[in-house]
């Protein structure tokens, strides 16, 4: 048990499973109380339990803003204060040719990724600066720093975070809140299973494609992007503000390998040139 977040209140979209679910625990880990707001009650409510009473679940369609904001609310009236807001809840939607994308599925997209970010940062924000300090975190992506790497509406929305999270920095600093990013690289989750095989449970084929996109002996965990998110929202990075933390594997500085854009849904191939 560390005290790297002593004494702090954290708010975690998305927090029931993949790099939610790891950071979490990560900041319990290090002293936080955290509210888990997902879409995912059951899985939510048995993280919450594992966790004891330093954890609470709120139920959070991140689309809703009414329902972010009670989130939010639910860290407050429990337990006084809000020192981190990650928005984290995330989908990587449609995959397809531009002239194909549907609007429909373009907007849900956005909505999820980018809206709940903007909802998210407000009513943290509100917090924060009464108190006079916060940090604010968002989830990114690789595909939000370089093109080709995500689906058209997922590399518009992670684009949009970045630039949205520089904007806030430059208005809440001076309240005493810090507002980043974080772009991971591909992290073996059962989203990103989904995407790569087709099927969220096929850990081993997204491991491997993990691997071969990765600039380093090392295969990404959603465990990396937990203590990414841990070091942001703790008094060590209290002069980081406004900046998108790549946490990549070194997967960005050759432009990436794979064509997620105009690729077929499970069909990423891990044996493609990078």
């Amino acid at each position: 048990m560390g005290d790297r977040l002593l004494g702090k209140v954290a708010v975690v979209t998305g927090g029931a499973s993949g790099i939610g679910e790891a950071t979490v625990k990560r900041f319990v880990e290090e002293g936080a109380r955290v509210v888990v707001a997902d879409i995912q009650a059951d899985r939510g409510a048995a993280l919450v339990a594992s966790l004891g009473d330093v954890a609470r679940f709120a139920a959070c369609d991140v689309t809703d803003e009414a329902q972010v904001a009670a989130a939010i609310t639910t860290a407050t009236d429990t337990w006084g204060r809000l020192d981190c807001m990650f928005n984290n809840a995330g989908i990587v939607g449609a995959i397809g040719p531009i002239a194909e994308t549907d609007s429909a599925a373009w907007l849900r997209t956005i909505d999820i990724l980018l809206h709940s970010v903007f909802y998210g940062s407000k009513h943290a924000a509100r917090v924060m600066i009464a108190q006079g300090s916060g940090s604010i975190i968002s989830t990114s992506s690789v595909a939000g720093v370089i093109g080709g790497l995500g689906p058209h509406a997922y590399t518009a929305a992670k684009h949009a975070v970045v630039g949205l999270t520089k904007s806030i920095a430059s208005e809440v600093g001076r309240h005493g809140v810090r507002c980043n990013a974080i772009a991971p690289g591909t992290i073996p989750t059962p989203l990103t299973a989904q995407v790569v095989s087709g099927d969220p449970t096929a850990m081993e084929q997204v491991n491997a494609y993990a691997q071969h996109t990765a600039r380093t002996p090392f295969v990404p965990d959603p465990s990396d992007i937990a203590n990414a998110a841990l070091y942001l929202a703790s008094d060590e990075a209290r002069l980081v503000s406004g900046h998108t933390l790549v946490v990549d594997a070194g997967r960005s500085v050759n432009g990436g390998s794979a064509r997620f854009a105009t690729a077929e849904p499970g069909t990423l191939d891990a044996s493609r040139p990078g």
